[in-house]
């Protein structure tokens, strides 16, 4: 019996209207956005090329995918912005971090509607000065708002966002394998890395602690998960210090010893490897995204 096992909480949600200044290149945020476009054009670039955005058509980015957004006269969208929580710490797209696009259905555009009737006032309206719009304040005050709100309005808001996911789970986007057949020596491995991203994590360790043979254990891991050991602690660590460095205000060397990483010069080329910009760069561009109103679909 297939269990769902993603859980995704309301980040904002908003009908906006957007214009030239809607330019930002590499843009990677630690949540999902989703997109319903009614009027106008703009375009989505990522490695995989080029989407139009276009009237009548749905769009999902999965959260830590790269890409580039603009507008280069007039966009009219509905927007939901939500993160993802996963007891075993895999993504439902884990195996594809790409912009999707599908033709809209009318049960789209009412929920669309109807999750913005359920949660009033959860677009972004703040100050265009950066010191007012604080990224921790901001990210702390979702969860305040999501509890505040009634079980009613809870459940049917994590009904409408999953009917909206479910869209885009095609056969050779969801992940095929069974979650409840992943082995229990992995899945404590995957949470045992989770719990302590900040320490040091040796592969022997994990494969030790599951009382597997190394190489065994890495050829395990990597089938249930699709990345190496080694490959999925550093992923894991970069998506934390990409959440620290635009929901904190603490130093990088900070955010290096809290993710795992020897020194903030090491952390610093893996983050850019990783994400095409240094972990100042990164938040300098998050802080000019949040301050300005167009912002609102980072």
């Amino acid at each position: 019996m297939n269990l769902i096992k993603s859980y995704f909480n309301l980040l904002n949600t908003d009908y906006v209207k957007l214009g030239l200044k809607w330019n930002f290149s590499n843009v990677i945020s630690p949540y999902y956005r989703l997109y319903y476009i009614d009027e106008g054009e703009g375009l989505i670039s990522s490695l995989e090329g080029n989407l139009v955005l276009k009237p009548g058509h749905l769009y999902l980015i999965p959260s830590f995918t790269l890409c580039n957004l603009s507008c280069s006269h007039f966009l009219s969208q509905y927007f939901i912005q939500f993160f993802e929580e996963s007891p075993d710490g895999l993504s439902l797209f884990t195996q594809c971090r790409k912009v999707m696009c599908l033709t809209a259905a009318a049960i789209d555009i009412t929920n669309f509607k109807r999750i913005l009737t359920l949660n009033p006032g959860r677009g972004i309206n703040r100050s265009d000065d950066p010191k007012v719009y604080e990224k921790d304040i901001y990210y702390k005050e979702y969860t305040e708002l999501n509890a505040s709100q009634s079980l009613a309005v809870q459940y049917e808001t994590q009904g409408i966002i999953l009917q909206l996911i479910s869209r885009f789970l095609k056969p050779d986007v969801f992940r095929a394998d069974n979650p409840s057949v992943i082995p229990s020596v992995i899945l404590d491995a995957i949470s045992y890395i989770q719990i302590n991203i900040s320490s040091v994590l040796k592969v022997r360790h994990l494969a030790d602690r599951a009382h597997l043979n190394t190489d065994y254990f890495s050829r395990l891991f990597h089938r249930f998960t699709g990345k190496s050991p080694v490959n999925y602690i550093v992923e894991k660590r970069i998506e934390r210090a990409q959440y620290l460095i635009i929901a904190t205000n603490n130093q990088y060397g900070d955010i290096a010893q809290l993710t795992g990483f020897e020194n903030s010069q090491y952390f610093s080329r893996i983050f850019k490897r990783k994400t095409g910009l240094t972990p100042g760069q990164y938040r300098m561009q998050n802080k000019t995204m949040t301050s300005r109103h167009v912002a609102i679909v980072i």
